[in-house]
């Protein structure tokens, strides 16, 4: 038994999505404020802490329908009518989700009192998880009462003002929203009801489509998962104390947030599985012994030490006649042992002859520690591990699945031991006897994180990228559709290999940045992020991430670009060739029916492949796929270059970066020092008068020259501001800028930025 996959409505900007597990691992990915911790938020206030719903948790655009609702009843009470308030005007409206189970035949009767129908053979069960109000009928009076007592109250006082008019201030409460505010967990419950498998049906286009509920549906009683799910959560590893500190986490169900200290877990762990008071066993004696021995030993110390102090406060008379006199005595218990600062220290030298206490050790080491304990506690109290298994609970037997909710875990931690945490988590959670390969009690992890080590550690199949969508309109918020990437290469082919293998090696964001920029070769690498600090504010300040992947290759990201739906500008080559034989690299010139050796204009954008019909100007450059996402090609295209003073420009044609950079800036490298290419340039420069000739010149120094050396001594002969940024770069960072400029007007109703110049500068 597992969880396959849950829907969730209407919780914060969780509009419709559907969020598919892995029956182990699972990791949420996504850009800031996607929607990953909205869906963490999501599973444990519907799962586990179902009093801890507020009015924030309701996806904003939905208070427009829900104050609507408000006003309708006013205007029903104001009219005297007869009609009774309904739980159907509010379904549209209420934060639910629906938990869909994979269940085995030979499971059933765990889940008896979740079948849909008495003829359910296994497979798909679901349960829908609703907030919603309790007693419609008590929420619609109250409502109205403390509608009308505001009113009311109003009304009066403006009766008894006789100076400037009546009162501008609104009373609560002034709309539904406002009344919810306070009293929504007295009107409002989390009911749960069964689902029809027949009835589910794939999302579209990202959005899922939960079933609707019969109107004579009734509520299953009580708490469905009980007994059947155990749900753990180990939250973000924020605001570290040292141990000196007094302030500390609670245990893993999250009482009062989670420790800050290792000995604080190890004195509970103690207290739940290891205590020898508790239900003692034959060799829990020796440990009872002692510490008995211990406390006899101690309170004769104590009495003797006391007692010249007591006997002169009896000489003062007191405790006095008839009164009872004073005295002393410990109580000794071993927690006592690991609850102060030293209780847990680090050896320093092998042999355990110098050490440390746990304050003493750096943050990511402690964190990491920390969280592997939480994960061992929590499968030990999944489990019954030690004492808690002597707990007096004869009906006990091990809930079917356990849930672990791990919040961003790379919080102090460096790269290495986030690699490590993941790598190793879903193990510690099955290392117990009863689990292991033990399917009958499964354990399935999720994880949400901001780390591309964390996610390049899992398989694709793993990963569920959150991805942000704007209001479409006025009257709409941003939202959020998830992306299952399990679906993105197909089967395991060796487009993926490749994929995962340069992701990994690279680290590079393309879960996380706002756009992707992918470029030729190392010199745009080092080049173009000057560019854009330099003409591009708007671009500075957004998340980019910048691959160098090359054309031949740009093309295999193109299926996990298209999936994630990110903004991406590819920066290509031409890669003119002969259009017959062996396809030799030729300098590109018109009119010769050249054709281009790049797979990424041939098979993803512009989908041409004639060198004319690529520098022909109406070519077509982005590929729009749907209102929020587009990939836009960039490439070298003809401009017009000016070798000597008094000569007329002639148009040119460049078939890489490094050329293209040089006709653009003929006057900087004429007189540029260095070595390499940029002597090479300098000298063909000189000795050419025309463009044409320039440009056979350096297409043939540029089979032979080392590029990323060129991009190396371009910084540091010459400042990279001072370059012009050639115009098919500029064009397409400029659409880019445009592009994410858009985006953030509409996600955040932000004032227009400032424009951009056909140069790319503000």
């Amino acid at each position: 038994m597992h969880i396959k996959f849950v829907e969730i409505q209407n919780f914060r900007k969780l509009k419709s999505i559907r969020i598919d597990f892995t029956e182990n691992k699972t990791l949420f990915v996504g850009a800031n404020n996607s929607g990953k911790t909205s869906a963490m938020v999501a599973l444990e206030h519907f799962l586990v802490n179902q009093s801890h719903f507020t009015t924030n948790d309701f996806t904003l655009s939905n208070w427009v329908p829900i104050n609507k609702i408000g006003t309708t009843w006013e205007e029903h009470a104001e009219q005297s009518s007869s009609q009774s308030p309904s739980l159907i005007e509010w379904e549209q409206v209420l934060p639910s989700m629906d938990v869909w189970l994979q269940v085995a035949n030979s499971e059933i009767h765990f889940v008896q009192n979740l079948l849909p129908t008495l003829d359910w053979e296994g497979g798909l069960l679901g349960v829908r998880l609703r907030l919603e109000p309790e007693k419609i009928d008590d929420l619609y009076k109250d409502y109205l009462l403390s509608i009308k007592a505001a009113k009311d109250t109003k009304k009066e006082a403006d009766k008894r003002k006789t100076e400037g008019g009546g009162y501008t201030v609104a009373l609560w409460p002034r709309t539904m929203h406002d009344f919810l505010e306070r009293q929504l967990r007295s009107h409002f419950k989390v009911r749960a009801y069964s689902l029809d498998s027949k009835r589910c049906i794939p999302p579209e286009n990202g959005v899922a489509q939960p079933q609707p509920l019969p109107h004579e549906s009734e509520p299953i009683d009580g708490d469905p998962f009980k007994g059947l799910i155990r749900i753990d959560k180990i939250n973000a590893q924020r605001g570290f104390e040292d141990a000196n500190s007094k302030q500390g986490r609670a245990d893993i169900n999250g009482k009062d947030g989670q420790r800050r200290k290792l000995s604080e877990q190890l004195c509970s762990y103690y207290d739940t599985h290891l205590d020898s008071s508790k239900y003692p066993e034959p060799e829990d004696l020796d440990a009872l012994q002692a510490i008995e021995t211990a406390q006899t030993v101690f309170n004769k110390k104590l009495r003797e030490g006391f007692s010249n102090a007591f006997n002169e406060l009896e000489n003062l008379n007191y405790p006095g006649f008839m009164e009872p006199k004073l005295s002393i005595s410990t109580q000794i218990r071993p927690t006592d042992g690991l609850s102060h600062n030293a209780a847990v220290q680090y050896d320093v030298m092998d042999a355990g002859s110098l050490r440390l206490p746990e304050q003493y050790n750096g943050l990511g080491y402690k964190n990491l520690i920390c969280m592997v304990f939480e994960l061992m506690s929590a499968r030990d109290k999944w489990m019954q591990v030690g004492k808690a298994a002597k707990e007096p609970n004869e009906n006990f037997f091990p809930p079917r699945l356990h849930l672990v909710l791990v919040e961003e875990p790379e919080a102090h931690l460096h790269v290495q031991v986030q690699q490590v945490f993941i790598n190793k988590a879903y193990g510690i959670l099955r290392k117990h006897d009863d689990l292991g390969e033990n399917n009958s009690l499964a354990t399935q992890l999720v994880v949400s994180t901001h780390s591309s080590h964390i996610a390049h550690e899992c398989e694709f199949s793993c990963l569920r990228y959150f991805r942000r969508l704007p209001a479409v309109d006025s009257a709409s918020v941003p939202t959020s559709t998830v992306v299952n990437l399990s679906e993105v290469f197909g089967g395991k082919d060796e487009t993926e290999k490749f994929v995962t293998r340069y992701l990994k090696a690279t680290h590079c964001d393309l879960f996380f940045a706002d756009a992707a920029i992918l470029v030729e070769g190392p010199a745009e690498r080092m080049l173009v992020p000057h560019f854009i600090r330099n003409c591009f504010p708007v671009l500075n300040q957004c998340y980019i991430t910048l691959l160098e992947i090359g054309g031949s290759h740009a093309h295999c990201l193109r299926p996990l670009i298209e999936h994630l739906g990110l903004i991406s500008l590819v920066i290509t080559d031409l890669d003119s060739a002969e259009p017959t034989g062996s396809h030799s690299s030729v300098q590109p010139i018109k009119g010769e029916n050249q054709i281009t050796g790049n797979s990424t204009l041939k098979t993803w954008l512009p989908e041409k492949e004639l060198i004319d019909e690529l520098l022909d100007s109406s070519t077509e450059k982005v590929k729009k796929y749907d209102q929020f996402f587009s990939v836009r090609v960039a490439y070298q295209i003809p401009v017009p270059v000016k070798l000597l003073q008094d000569s007329d420009p002639v148009e040119s044609l460049s078939n890489t970066f490094e050329d293209a950079l040089v006709f653009e800036n003929i006057t900087i490298f004429r007189e540029l020092k260095g070595n390499g290419l940029i002597k090479k340039f300098r000298d063909a420069i000189t000795e050419h008068k025309t463009p044409e000739a320039l440009g056979e010149e350096m297409f043939k120094i540029l089979k032979k020259g080392k590029k990323a050396e060129f991009a190396l001594e371009l910084f540091y002969s010459e400042e990279p501001e001072k370059l012009k940024t050639p115009t098919y770069i500029r064009e397409g960072l400029s659409w880019l800028q445009e592009q994410l400029q858009r985006k953030q007007q509409e996600a955040l109703d932000a004032s227009e930025l400032p424009p951009i110049t056909a140069e790319g500068k503000v």
